[in-house]
């Protein structure tokens, strides 16, 4: 052994569950350095020490000699087999040794969950000459997720990833728990990546009793869609000026108000004292954003207090950034520190408008709201803005198609329902102008919706829509004899 290492003698660690003989069998001894007491951790290549790794009191260490090309903590007891468990530390490697009466294969990395990847693939020729490989790693989030990396690693249904009722193995070794380390090994699954699942694994989920969706502010909307899903993406698109933007404010009102959901709102074009004002205006049948005498100030504070007592709605000043990336960290931070389960966007074609590509950059960001809305489990809405029809206008009441939304390929493909708004604004007819017909472009989750269409009036003095009934267009003129003068 080179001078630099030092000396020691093995001996039972008693405040470790340990015995002389796993530490004598690891090579894992009790020494001194400058006059302290150390535990000795001997990393061995071709029967000679190459590296140390040394523990003082608590939990620091230092290495003497180098772990790199040291490979795996017990690596040199064993002799490729049917099976071999690979720890995330020294102490751990003891443990499921002794807990095996120190007879079957166990290896350690040297660096704990962080550097277990990378020991591991360097170690990866002589690993998969076992037959199985069964991962015992700590049961916080730095160790499982170690594990997932490194099974990913070897070739597929060679590794298992072992479930322990506690932190660690030698927490269950202290714990007089040794027998629950082998169940563990036995019992560990087989490592499958993530996106793979089993009728196993759904089926309390798929058997738990159907149960309508969260309603909208509509009630037919409600009747035709089952309500709204956690993790559906929904889309509106109408013309400048139709009232897509209104109806998106009054259906957060009722969300965040009337259902107690939180919301987050990111008016990309509308300063956040404007939108406060018009939330509140909903709430209150007031429009708040209107500079005239149909609202006093006492109204306003009432409603404004209202919505912020209810602690439920939260709004993004997009002074600071329209760029997605910093939108998209905005909103993760609100899913996963606010508690925050539905976002509203208006409007989407603001985001790729500085892109060089704005179609490309608006299928990345459809497929990152898809992929938000799966992931933290929240409903989506968002505006896009329409290209210019072929034939009528929107602002003067022409047909809403998928076609018309600006990024429509992927706005199609990634949202679960699209929703088109339509009104002539340029009619003489005062009736005309403030009746809406709500358009149901597409329904992924029965089908049965799309198509569909709902009439909306305006309240002037309120701010508020409203259901009304649709005028009837026939479809084909009457037959002579039924109504008709003509022969």
């Amino acid at each position: 052994m080179s001078a630099e290492f030092l000396h020691g003698q093995s001996q039972a660690l008693t405040k470790r569950g340990l015995s002389e003989d796993t530490c004598a069998k690891f090579g894992y001894k009790v020494g001194e350095h400058h006059g302290k007491p150390v535990q000795i951790a001997n990393y061995m290549r071709d029967g000679e020490v190459v590296a140390q790794k040394v523990r003082y009191a608590g939990k620091e260490f230092n290495v003497r000699g180098s772990l790199k090309g040291a490979g795996l903590y017990g690596q040199h007891l064993w002799s490729p087999g049917r099976r071999i468990v690979i720890t995330e530390g020294e102490i751990d490697c003891l443990s499921v040794s002794q807990a095996q009466e120190n007879k079957w294969p166990v290896v350690s990395v040297p660096n704990g969950a962080q550097g277990a990847k990378k020991t591991i693939a360097q170690e990866l020729e002589w690993l998969e000459k076992f037959e199985e490989i069964v991962l015992v790693f700590d049961m916080d989030e730095p160790g499982q997720t170690a594990a997932q990396e490194c099974a990913l690693l070897f070739t597929p249904g060679k590794c298992k990833i072992a479930h322990l009722s506690m932190k660690d193995p030698n927490d269950l070794l202290l714990a007089g728990k040794a027998r629950e380390i082998i169940t563990a090994i036995w019992n560990a699954k087989v490592f499958r990546p993530d996106g793979i699942v089993t009728f196993g694994d759904i089926k309390e989920k798929a058997l738990a009793a159907l149960t309508q969706g969260l309603p909208w502010f509509l009630p037919s909307l409600t009747a035709s869609t089952y309500g709204r899903r956690y993790g559906e993406v929904y889309a509106f698109g109408a013309g400048t000026g139709v009232g897509k933007t209104d109806l998106f404010t009054q259906e957060i009102v009722h969300t965040a108000v009337t259902l107690n959901e939180k919301v987050g709102l990111f008016y990309l074009e509308q300063p956040p004292v404007e939108t406060g004002k018009r939330v509140a205006g909903k709430l209150a049948g007031r429009r708040f954003h209107v500079p005239d005498d149909s609202w006093t100030q006492e109204e306003l504070t009432d409603a404004f207090e209202k919505v912020e007592a209810s602690g439920n709605v939260f709004m993004y000043d997009s002074f600071g950034s329209t760029e997605w990336s910093v939108v998209h960290a905005k909103m993760k931070y609100l899913a996963a520190a606010e508690g925050v389960k539905h976002f509203y966007l208006d409007h989407l074609t603001a985001l790729a408008a500085a892109e060089e590509d704005e179609r490309k950059a608006l299928e990345q960001i459809m497929a990152d709201i898809a992929s938000f809305a799966q992931a933290y489990n929240v409903c989506f809405y968002l505006i896009s803005h329409l290209a210019t029809p072929e034939g009528k206008p929107h602002e003067e009441g022409g047909r809403v198609m998928i076609r018309h939304f600006k990024g429509s390929r992927a706005i199609g493909f990634w949202s679960h329902f699209m929703f088109g708004l339509e009104r002539d604004q340029q009619a003489e007819d005062i009736n005309i102008r403030q009746h809406t017909t709500f358009r149901i472009l597409k329904d992924r989750f029965t089908g049965q919706a799309t198509g569909k269409t709902i009439g909306l009036g305006y309240d002037v003095e309120t701010g508020r829509l409203f259901e009304q009934e649709l005028e009837e267009t026939p479809m084909f003129p009457p037959e002579p004899g039924e109504g008709s003068q003509d022969f």
